[in-house]
Formats: C-alpha cells, sequence, structure tokens
C-alpha cells in the first residue's frame, strides 16, 4: 500500500467519521468523532465483508455508507463506555 493510499484512507475515515458526528449529534467532538471515525470506517469495511458486501478500494458511495455505518457504530460504543 502507497503512502497515497494510506493518506486517503485516513481522509476518507475522518470523512466519514464527520458525517457519523453529525448524524448521532456532536456530544464527543470533532476530533473524536474522526478518530473514531477512522476507526469504524475500518470496522465497517470488515463487518461488510462477512456480510458479503463488496467494498472495494477507493472513493465510491457504497464504501463511504460502509465507513459511515462503522463509524456510527464505534461511536455508539465509544460513547457507552465513556458513561
Amino acid at each position: 500500500m502507497s503512502l497515497e493510499n494510506i493518506i486517503l484512507w485516513l481522509v476518507f475515515g475522518a470523512l466519514a467519521g464527520w458525517i457519523a458526528g453529525k448524524l448521532m449529534g456532536n456530544g464527543s467532538g470533532l476530533v473524536r468523532n474522526i478518530i473514531l471515525g477512522i476507526i469504524g470506517s475500518v470496522v465497517g469495511g470488515f463487518l461488510a465483508g462477512q456480510l458479503g458486501i463488496d467494498v472495494t478500494a477507493g472513493f465510491n458511495l457504497v464504501s463511504l455508507l460502509v465507513a459511515i455505518a462503522g463509524a456510527c457504530v464505534v461511536i455508539f460504543l465509544g460513547r457507552l463506555l465513556i458513561k
């Protein structure tokens, strides 16, 4: 994996975290949501693969939706652990 792909993956995860934070309310803060979004995009990709959803590399709508869903899950779990 090239440095460019890693940077794009981080930007994509950050975007998913920001969107997920807006969808779930900004209770966690922007930076935390972005970090959880990066983690969530990995989790979402893994879960989508387990469900048979083909998430290919690159920027597309399916990948964005999967990353946002994963980020929402991670943000939700993060909020549960904090409380």
